[in-house]
């Protein structure tokens, strides 16, 4: 789907929608399906495409797949099964598949080739390639490894303590990976912790690991033992409702199974923060992941500041919090976010670019940017930036723009949130 044209939206947003599964959850699922023996069932499963990349890359790996919607059907004997892919494995504009990926390739008795598209392949890998170098990787790619595409000759892998110099899930998640193939204790710890699905999946699937504070201790050569996963809402797609319902007077949302992973809330606490109107109810965990719906109302926002440890818990969340500070009272100040800068596009000068398109007083700092509010948009054309989160963003602006917005292309929604639009639809049809 290339351009988009929204007509400013009078309506509030009224109803009750469940978003679809989480991406992260359903990408370790799939990893974790096929590296354990036996049948792994999979419900609530996101069919967006990053996460199919993920499924196609087992699949050239001989592993049986069947995909029917939503439910995922992993038949797997585990990785001594594991076949040299004959093609080169194309992972789009999935930087999660390809993170996660080349640290279970470091450790598999495999040649592998990974590529992606040009934003992924701008993307640094060398935050993974390095740790995994001290591990006895072999990786190579454009300029020493730091770029797609990348050639990976699987090693016998030692273990390694590992100290991580970025906040980021995606490296951890890859390093734990290695080290299920690793002699030895492999040991991580984080400079503040980061979202935790690999730690409570690999515990789901039978690993034993150990987590003190933000350490974690895992030894290698551990099977996994196949489980049935359910995938709960993805709360950075919920994010987008919560934020417009937020400010747009008069609304009123229900978002059913929502995942409520403390490590993944910060955008409840930041709305809570700016005065909105929540409230959780029919919280219940399965396979360690907790989930329950979420009522929002609209209520007056006020601006605050973001920074510090919550930062992880919402990185994919600040381009929608952005907008949202433009319709709370006064300035909100987003710091330590600089991990925006080397997502699907640097979406700290994106998302000034983009506001300040549509009229809002928005400025970037290093490390984030600061918004004053509240600010009446005026509509206009934007760049989505071949990046999903963006182009969702810019969709919920037009329920507070006084004049069309256009977007020149939202078809990396389809990564995501593939019925972003028929959602957008049913709250804001009023009927």
């Amino acid at each position: 789907m290339a351009e988009k044209r929204l007509l400013p939206q009078a309506s509030p947003i009224v109803g009750e929608i469940e978003v679809p599964g989480d991406k992260s959850i359903s990408h370790r699922a799939v990893i974790f399906g096929s590296l354990a023996k036996g049948q792994t069932k999979i419900r609530h499963f996101l069919d967006g495409e990053d996460c199919l990349r993920t499924i196609d890359a087992f699949r050239e790996l001989g592993v049986d797949i069947e995909r029917d919607g939503e439910t995922i059907l992993i038949n797997s004997d585990g990785p001594s099964s594991f076949k040299e892919p004959k093609n080169p494995l194309y992972f789009g504009n999935s930087g999660t598949t390809a993170r996660l990926l080349i640290g279970l390739f470091a450790g598999l008795p495999l040649f592998t080739t990974i590529s992606g598209d040009a934003s992924l392949s701008g993307r640094p890998m060398d935050r993974v390639i390095l740790p995994l170098s001290k591990m006895n990787a072999k990786i190579y790619g454009r300029e020493n490894a730091r770029l797609l595409p990348l050639a990976i000759v699987g090693q016998d892998l030692k273990a390694i303590e590992y100290k991580l110099p970025v906040k980021s899930a995606q490296v951890k998640s890859a390093l734990l990976l290695a080290g299920l193939f690793a002699e030895g204790e492999t040991k991580i710890t984080e400079l503040t912790q980061t979202r935790n699905h690999t730690e409570t999946m690999l515990e789901a699937f039978g690993v034993n690991l150990h987590v003190e504070g933000n350490t974690i201790r895992m030894e290698g050569k551990q099977n996994l033992k196949a489980t049935d996963v359910y995938v709960p809402g993805d709360i950075s797609s919920a994010a987008f409702f919560l934020a417009g319902a937020a400010a747009k007077q008069n609304s009123s949302l229900l978002l059913k199974n929502v995942g409520l992973n403390p490590t993944r809330t910060g955008i409840v606490d930041v709305l809570i923060k700016m005065g909105a109107d929540l409230e959780i109810s029919h919280q219940q965990k399965v396979g360690g992941e907790v989930f329950g719906d979420i009522l929002i109302k609209s209520a007056p926002l006020s601006g605050i500041e973001i920074s510090g440890d919550i930062i992880p818990r919402l990185i994919d969340e600040i381009p929608i919090i952005a907008l949202l500070a433009t319709q709370a009272e006064g300035r909100t100040i987003i710091k330590d976010a600089e991990e925006l800068r080397v997502k699907e596009t640097d979406r700290i000068a994106a998302v000034v670019e983009l506001l300040t398109t549509l009229g809002a007083n928005i400025k970037a700092t290093d490390d984030g940017m600061i918004i004053e509010g509240k600010t009446s948009l005026t509509g206009g054309k934007i760049s989505a930036y071949h990046d999903h989160r963006m182009a969702m963003m810019g969709a919920i602006a037009s329920l507070f723009s006084e004049e069309e917005i256009i977007i020149d292309d939202v078809s990396s929604i389809a990564i995501s949130y593939p019925r972003f639009f028929d959602d957008l639809k049913i709250v804001t049809s009023n009927e």
